[in-house]
């Protein structure tokens, strides 16, 4: 449609850009190209119409076009050029792309039908229609809303792109541009939220509810007693969510929470495996904020215990709307203390920490969560990375960007081992300084190990600066490496695995108690 009337559009940097389709008259075989995006090669091609808005114009004068296109296209006549335009032209007496819905249908399915017929190109999701909403509202400015909302999710992602947004003058004078100012400076990137998440850390702040088809149906004016719409209630939602989304955007909560985010350990997006973990721990941030009932002293630490619960827990991994849901309510219905002191002793029991979590490292994925609790630990306690004094695990996540394998996996391969989740277990992962990994290279753990301690008791060192062998086993031991490694090799693999993860559920645990 933009196209045709020649409108411009506005594209994922929020920048205005006319979107060019050409059309060419000459194309009669069916696999021939009719239309195009404009390119350089269509305003090469004489035989192409660069951009249909000019057919569409009101003084668009179809005899001197005919005139003219035919002069320098000599294998058409302006009689079968005309007839060609003509069904160009045509298009704008047809509907295109309306469906009208009755009003008599319910804001479920209203929703159902808006995300189905969205399904074959980007798909779309109930906080994909919260914004439509919102963006069809000027009543209550439900408008300005969700400009503020994609604004601010940009410009977490972006901090240089403030300039843009300065132009956009009329945005500039509301409380939103005012609140959210402070990103023109932020360089953290462990918590870059999207506009879904912005929505849904606001909406559960506030009503007490996780699922976007509530606040689809709350913006709707939606009385959930009389399944009536009540403009009063559509009035008082956006009047709610517009104060919400200024405390998400608050810098003092936002800075604050991703400095105890970071205080925990995860000082990198690397660490961070769900979003929705992430932002369930953001609303008990400010929920706790709030809430006069808690020992402010305690609030990070309440926050950063519910964030690793979750993550060692899968939480939010399935069905995370629902349990997103069934956790606002009762935390509002119970008090956080009363809720918590009742799900941690359930989920993270003897039996998790001593049986569950060594299996759950049993696990070949580089981005588990097991694992990445595991080097946020370390983190925490500001331990070494293998072989090295000085050098902090913490130093090498953004340095090194992957971790390596403890029994090389050219070794393991070279040995019959060869299936990637056997060898990439993460049992099987560190991280090590650069140096060092190139200086082990493809050597077996007996061999590499045993050179180490061998140069210790030398005085020297053989990978790293560790020259002390007392100094040696507790790097080992920070590290959850079983002593008897410096006798083992790929016979061993097996037993090297199901010991090492007992050793990482237990600095799990003493990491989770620390908080």
């Amino acid at each position: 449609m933009t196209a045709i009337v020649g409108e411009e559009v506005v594209n994922e940097d929020f920048k205005k850009q006319r979107i060019k389709i050409a059309f060419n008259p000459l194309a009669l075989d069916e696999d021939e190209e009719k239309f195009k995006v404009q390119n350089s090669s269509v305003l090469k091609d004489k035989r192409w119409i660069p951009d249909i808005a000019t057919v569409f114009k009101p003084d668009f004068d179809s005899f001197e076009f005919v005139q003219n296109y035919c002069e320098i296209n000599k294998e058409v006549t302006p009689k079968e050029l005309n007839k060609v335009i003509m069904r160009l032209i045509d298009i704008k007496n047809r509907q295109i792309g309306i469906i009208v819905l009755s009003n008599e249908l319910s804001i479920d399915e209203v929703t159902e039908i808006f995300i189905r017929i969205n399904s074959q190109g980007t798909k779309l999701n109930q906080a994909d229609f919260a914004m439509s909403r919102m963006a069809s509202n000027e009543a209550y400015g439900g408008n300005t809303l969700r400009k503020a909302i994609e604004y601010f999710s940009h410009l977490a992602i972006a901090p240089e792109w403030y300039n843009d947004m300065q132009k956009d003058n009329d945005f500039m004078v509301t409380p939103y541009a005012q609140k959210m100012a402070w990103l023109k400076n932020d360089k953290e990137s462990i918590y870059d939220p999207d506009y879904d998440d912005v929505l849904r850390v606001s909406f559960m702040c506030r009503f007490g509810r996780a699922k976007m088809k509530d606040l689809v149906a709350l913006l709707e004016g939606r009385n959930f007693e009389t399944r009536e719409n009540e403009e009063q209630i559509s009035e008082e939602t956006f009047k709610i969510m517009s104060e919400s989304v200024l405390d998400y955007m608050n810098q003092f909560n936002f800075s604050n929470f991703v400095l105890a985010i970071k205080s925990a350990g995860f000082i990198s997006s690397k660490l961070i495996n769900s979003q929705m973990t992430l932002d369930f721990a953001y609303t008990l941030y400010l929920l706790l904020h709030k809430d006069s009932s808690i020992d402010k002293s305690k609030l990070k630490q309440y926050v950063l215990r519910w964030y690793v619960l979750s993550t060692l827990t899968g939480r939010y991994i399935s069905s995370p709307e629902s349990v997103m849901d069934y956790d606002i309510k009762r935390i509002n219905e119970r008090g956080f203390l009363s809720y918590f002191n009742e799900i941690e002793p359930a989920e993270l029991s003897k039996n998790f920490w001593e049986i569950q979590l060594p299996q759950r490292l049993e696990s070949a994925s580089v981005n588990s969560p097991y694992l990445n609790v595991f080097f946020a630990a370390q983190i925490f306690n500001g331990e070494n990375a293998l072989f090295s004094n000085g050098t902090k695990v913490g130093d090498l996540i953004d340095l090194v960007g992957e971790v390596h394998h403890i029994f090389p996996r050219k070794y393991l391969i070279r040995n019959g081992i060869n299936e990637r989740n056997k060898y990439n277990q993460i049992a099987n992962f560190t991280y090590l300084d650069p140096q060092v990994n190139k200086d082990i290279s493809d050597s077996s753990p007996n061999e590499y190990f045993s050179a180490a301690y061998e140069k210790c008791r030398e005085g020297e060192s053989m990978f790293g600066n560790i020259a002390d062998v007392y100094a040696l086993n507790q790097n080992l031991q920070t590290n959850c490496i079983p002593l008897n490694i410096v006798n083992m090799d790929y016979h061993e693999y097996e037993s090297f695995l199901v010991e090492r993860r007992k050793q990482m559920a237990v600095k799990i645990k003493l990491y989770y108690n620390n908080l």
